[in-house]
């Protein structure tokens, strides 16, 4: 018998995407703009975007709901089915359904296809991945690694039109 430690072992990834600062801009764009300034760029904690994915999934659940509510399917799904689940947060008035609606819509339209198919799928019609990747014709392995990146594109996307907030 051998009295060796045995350690769990941990894999880490890293993406090559911007991270966020808290003003809205990546810290390659505060870089490159401190540089054209000529100061140095203030120390601000950077914020990574696999933080927002629950909250852009839950945006992603309310803007379902908030189309069915206007009477509307989402434009995302293509097919009459939703099986997904909103959350309790009500909107006000009708007008702002419908702005809000709107607004989604055209930040999911600036994704690519396989990012929409995948984000209807997993987020709004509550597929496994693994039936997603089925009915999408990919193996689970690569709907498991492109997701994340879909979410987090879609943050992006968000963060830019004002629909998802960082915290100050």
């Amino acid at each position: 018998m051998s009295a060796a430690l045995q350690l769990p072992a941990i894999w880490g990834a890293s993406s090559s995407q911007p991270t966020w600062l808290g003003n809205g801009r990546s810290q390659e764009e505060r870089k490159h703009g401190a540089r054209a300034q000529g100061t140095a760029p203030a120390a601000e904690p950077v914020i990574s975007l696999g933080f927002y994915r629950r909250h852009s999934e839950k945006l992603l659940r309310r803007y379902l709901y908030a189309s069915m509510q206007i009477g509307r399917a989402p434009s995302v799904l293509g097919d009459p089915v939703s099986r997904g689940w909103a959350s309790s947060r009500p909107i006000r008035t009708f007008e702002d359904a419908v702005i809000f609606v709107l607004d989604v819509e055209s930040c999911l339209n600036r994704l690519n296809s396989l990012d929409r198919q995948m984000l209807s799928r997993i987020v709004l019609q509550e597929y496994t991945q693994a039936e997603a990747a089925t009915l999408l014709g990919m193996s689970v392995r690569t709907i498991s690694s492109k997701f994340p990146l879909a979410l987090d594109r879609l943050t992006e996307r968000l963060l830019e039109a004002g629909l998802l907030v960082l915290p100050h």
